[in-house]
């Protein structure tokens, strides 16, 4: 997606650390998740459109690994609003690595008001919605959670997987993927593409079980609590 004609633009650029990286350099999954949160974050609050008056709860992601960032160590950010509803707002990143790696990413987000409850965007969000380009923003899921009789793994949840909301933050569940999913199928060295589907937050001290699918290469997983599915991960390689 090219950039906007119009409307708001962000940008931000960031180093990659050595705690964001794995054994052969390359930029994780779950860093990138970072990185996204934190452009998306300063973007709200240097508007207004941040905490407290405002939260954002992330529904889907998709983020289309064009080139793995290997041996970059800087990532350039743009972001952007590609999307624009009632209650809801889709947000557009593109990144760009200073040796080739590059990322393309979509995202639709819930707005909540100060109660922590879905609210109506209302005014004020001009800069955003014109970026939109009247495209609507929508949150149906549409990943479907692998068999629930397939088996199970134990995914024991840390202090520091909690962010201020309360919940496990977005970026710890890419960690789970990328545990599952070094070293296998799909290669994580090659161009990706990686979907995330939040349906329901998890909570510290929640007994989280992974239901994963390793077929056609391609690595699905579903984050179930009991017999209530919280979130569904799918990792696939890019054709070509």
């Amino acid at each position: 997606m090219p950039l906007p004609s119009s409307g708001r633009v962000f940008g931000a650029r960031t180093r990659i650390r050595l705690s964001d990286a794995d054994a052969t350099g390359r930029l994780r999954l779950d860093a990138i998740a970072r990185y996204l949160q934190d452009a998306a974050t300063d973007d709200v609050e240097e508007t207004g459109w941040g905490a407290p008056g405002h939260l954002w709860v992330l529904r889907a992601i998709r983020i289309e690994i064009v080139a793995p960032f290997l041996e970059d160590r800087v990532v350039d950010i743009i972001t952007w609003g590609s999307s624009f509803s009632a209650l809801a707002a889709g947000r557009r990143w593109s990144l760009a690595g200073d040796a080739s790696g590059s990322a393309e990413v979509d995202s639709t987000w819930i707005h909540l008001g100060p109660d922590a409850r879905p609210a109506r965007i209302g005014r004020g969000f001009d800069d955003y919605a014109e970026a939109a380009q009247g495209r609507v923003a929508s949150t149906k899921l549409t990943l479907v959670p692998p068999s629930s009789d397939g088996a199970r793994t134990p995914w024991a949840l840390r202090a520091t997987d909690v962010d201020r909301m309360g919940h496990v933050n977005n970026a710890s569940y890419w960690a789970a993927v990328e545990h599952r999913v070094v070293g296998g199928e799909p290669d994580l060295r090659r161009p990706v593409r990686a979907r995330l589907d939040y349906r329901h937050p998890i909570d510290l001290g929640e007994d989280v079980e992974l239901v994963e699918d390793t077929r056609d290469g391609r690595y699905g997983v579903a984050f179930v609590v009991g017999e209530v599915v919280k979130a569904v991960a799918r990792v696939e390689a890019i054709p070509g």
